[in-house]
């Protein structure tokens, strides 16, 4: 592989050896870099040194049952763009939503099969590609006190950057490109390639709202539409 096209970086943090190395063949195969980590401790310092494509982190890390969250937390503060994926045995509705208002932008059950987990990594990464390869007429779009970059996966407010991660910056786009158009949570799906239930969609708009009335207290851009799904108001209409 040469340096102009070098393999995607993946940390994976997952602490029972047998399957961090199964993850690891697998992802390895699919041609990517992986490097494995059975802690948290270990995992930040490598991401410290240098920023991965993708993180891929269990909730339970040894005794710490919570360890998971509390990485994936200093990973977003380390970050807003690191693509961050959840791969767990713990599948309740309260942890998955605790994990994307935490930051992750997906999240797995381990029941997944191998192929599965590569495509959905792969997916991931198409996102990040596919709004840093817009073309220049596409580069930069202003809808009313929003301004979007797909180059810099930057999103403003009134002037002002707006730290989203990538999904919920898709999300946003996908809102923003049809103002005043009711967007179904499946119609959200498809434009992130998200393969999510209509409760991980909910949280992901709740965290975007929270982070755009965090820096505007009068935001009211994205309106719920009650049984049909959310729709972006140009500021300048309310």
């Amino acid at each position: 592989m040469t340096e102009q096209n070098p393999l995607r970086r993946i940390v994976l943090v997952e602490d029972e050896p047998a399957l961090r190395d199964n993850y690891t063949l697998a992802l390895s195969r699919a041609g990517f870099d992986v490097h494995g980590f059975g802690d948290a401790d270990s995992a930040l310092k490598a991401v410290s040194r240098r920023l991965p494509d993708v993180a891929i982190i269990d909730i339970g890390l040894g005794r710490d049952s919570e360890a998971g969250f509390d990485l994936c937390r200093k990973l977003r503060e380390s970050s807003s763009r690191l693509p961050i994926l959840f791969l767990t045995a713990r599948d309740s509705e309260l942890d998955v939503i605790s994990g994307l208002r935490l930051g992750a932008d997906d999240y797995l059950t381990k029941d997944i099969s191998l192929a599965q987990l590569v495509t959905r990594v792969s997916t991931l990464l198409r996102r990040v590609d596919a709004l840093t390869q817009g073309g220049e007429s596409d580069a930069i779009r202003v809808v009313g006190s929003l301004e979007l970059n797909q180059p810099r996966l930057l999103a403003k407010w009134r002037g002002e950057v707006v730290e989203l991660t990538v999904t919920e910056y898709w999300l946003v786009d996908c809102l923003a490109r049809n103002p005043g158009q009711v967007r179904s949570r499946q119609q959200l799906m498809d434009a992130a390639n998200l393969v999510l239930d209509d409760q991980t969609i909910t949280a992901h708009i709740k965290r975007i709202r929270a982070k755009f009335i965090q820096m505007d207290d009068a935001f009211a851009g994205i309106q719920t539409v009650y049984g049909l799904g959310y729709r972006w108001m140009d500021s300048l209409l309310y």
